[in-house]
């Protein structure tokens, strides 16, 4: 139970990784905030980790990170509900290009593409980190947890968005946040996944080891860098890309 009297808010929870984050931190002991766009998938999320956990330890907020007012609205659900806010796991995100259904070259697409992705993978962990601080800061104790990509090392021309705002993430983003934490014990890590089977098609990337993490490895560095295991870790991005990064010919 080693997040017992904690709360975490986990994006991205009505599904993949945010999902499996918010039900492992649930059964060690954590109230949690599922917090995603999608209200059936909620819904459902919610229903299947209310199977072996207390539901008044579960909390859904549907809402959309690209809107600044959304996400202050759902730290305040957060707090008023639980009183604090120990962790913030950011797991919404995805490549624009997929997630739109608009394939092609960054300069033959819409520039609308481009804006979407960039609000969703970089300005959506921002405005989440902007809003939970001040609480953290409050508290004298906090994490937040960026979720980063292989991509934005590799970048990726099929999605030059979410390229660039894991980049951003994994860089700058979770530098600065750690620097504006660390005096008032609130640290800043980011996980940055190479291929992971929450969809099929990341089977077929190669990787060092020669195949894809499972989910629940990803999730697993989560927990440890939020648990008092990783208490001396902050401003790092951890690649957990299964050697991608080492290979002369990825493809």
């Amino acid at each position: 139970m080693r997040f017992e009297n904690k709360t975490a808010l986990i994006t991205g929870a009505a599904s993949g990784m945010g999902f499996l984050t918010a039900k492992c931190m649930a059964e060690e002991g954590a109230c949690v905030v599922l917090a995603d766009i999608n209200q059936e998938g909620l819904d459902k999320a919610a229903a299947e980790i209310g199977k072996t956990v207390p539901a008044d330890r579960i909390l859904t907020v549907a809402g959309d990170v690209r809107d600044y007012a959304q996400v202050v609205a759902t730290k305040d659900a957060a707090v008023e509900r639980f009183g604090r806010i120990d962790f913030l796991v950011c797991c919404a995100g995805g490549a624009e290009t997929r997630l739109l259904g608009q394939y092609g070259r960054f300069h033959e697409l819409p520039i609308d593409v481009f804006d979407f992705g960039i609000d969703l993978n970089l300005k959506g962990p921002a405005y989440f980190s902007h809003a939970v601080l001040p609480q953290m800061q409050k508290q004298k104790s906090g994490v937040i947890i960026l979720l980063g990509s292989i991509t934005g090392i590799e970048g990726g021309e099929g999605s030059v968005a979410y390229a660039a705002a894991k980049s951003a993430l994994m860089n700058g983003v979770v530098k600065s946040l750690a620097m504006l934490g660390a005096p008032h014990n609130v640290r800043a890590c980011c996980v940055a996944p190479g291929p992971v089977l929450t969809r099929a098609a990341m089977a077929n990337m190669k990787t060092l080891l020669g195949r894809a993490s499972e989910p629940q490895e990803i999730v697993d560095m989560i927990l440890f860098l939020c648990a008092d295991t990783g208490a001396s870790v902050t401003g790092t991005t951890f690649l957990m890309d299964g050697g991608r990064n080492v290979m002369i010919n990825k493809e």
